[in-house]
């Protein structure tokens, strides 16, 4: 991509200065062709780790690689001119020490060409997230229900019922607040937490299943399009069912080769005179 075209999309810079003005709209992409489609639309575009789930059929995000990761990042960058490109960094790939964080931090931006990296974690993460942007990452955080940490949390649940994980994502949010990072995803999260938390940070908010106060709001496009059927969170709007029209256009090619209505005569080739 040029340097013009880069200048001309959406920066981390220019997101957080979003913070508390017209809601800051986000969807996930992992391909070029729905990249394309929704870069219009969309001031950021996240290259989410739920790819394992919707992609690839994984029952979690743990299983994605940094590779994966990468080839899907680079995919994205392929198909926007506008929007600003974040990409998750899997499980794994950033808990075990800050400079191994770094290190595939740098890979993704430099590999991909996006705009930032998302991490997920509170006050256990500031640290390695301060250690980043200092060095010229720049990221995005993730409080509340943090998807790769499934497996210990009890599984998918909203987050902010009692007193104790209320702290906890209050503590969250002031970290990651002065960690430097330039937004925060808040996920699974009670509407009034998150609406408390929102109002208290400096920087922008992206709401997953948290308060309409968020400063933003991002869902999984194959969600909202009705493409992936596995299971419907409480927070997801459908607001197409395309999985089912492109059943039923399967269903009808299917029926027309096997009744030879397809391929007519205005789909194949004549021999030239």
């Amino acid at each position: 991509m040029s340097a013009t075209g880069f200048q001309k999309r959406l920066t981390p810079t220019r997101i957080c200065a979003m913070k508390g003005g017209k809601p800051i709209v986000c969807l996930t992409a992992y391909t070029t062709p729905m990249a394309r489609l929704l870069d219009e639309h969309c001031d950021l575009l996240l290259v989410g780790d739920s790819l394992g789930m919707v992609l690839y059929g994984m029952e979690t995000t743990i299983g994605v690689t940094l590779d994966m990761m990468i080839a899907h990042g680079k995919a994205v960058m392929r198909g926007v001119s506008k929007a600003c490109v974040v990409v998750d960094m899997p499980f794994g790939s950033y808990q075990e020490s800050k400079e191994i964080a770094f290190r595939n931090a740098v890979r993704i931006l430099q590999e991909t060409g996006c705009d930032a990296v998302k991490l997920e974690g509170g006050e256990e993460m500031a640290e390695t997230i301060a250690f980043l942007t200092k060095r010229g990452v720049p990221v995005m955080g993730h409080i509340g229900l943090m998807p790769q940490q499934v497996h210990t949390a009890g599984g998918y649940r909203s987050v902010g019922h009692s007193e104790h994980e209320t702290s906890k994502i209050r503590r969250d949010a002031h970290a990651i607040g002065g960690s430097g990072a330039f937004a925060a995803v808040i996920e699974g999260t009670v509407e009034p937490l998150a609406r408390e938390v929102t109002s208290a940070m400096h920087i922008p908010t992206i709401g997953i299943g948290a308060s309409s106060a968020c400063d933003g709001q991002v869902l999984v496009s194959d969600d909202i399009l009705g493409l992936f059927n596995d299971f419907t969170p409480r927070f997801v709007k459908r607001y197409d069912e395309l999985g089912k029209r492109i059943a039923a256009a399967a269903a009808a090619y299917a029926d027309e080769v096997r009744s030879r209505k397809f391929p007519a005569a205005e789909h194949t080739f004549k021999r030239r005179p």
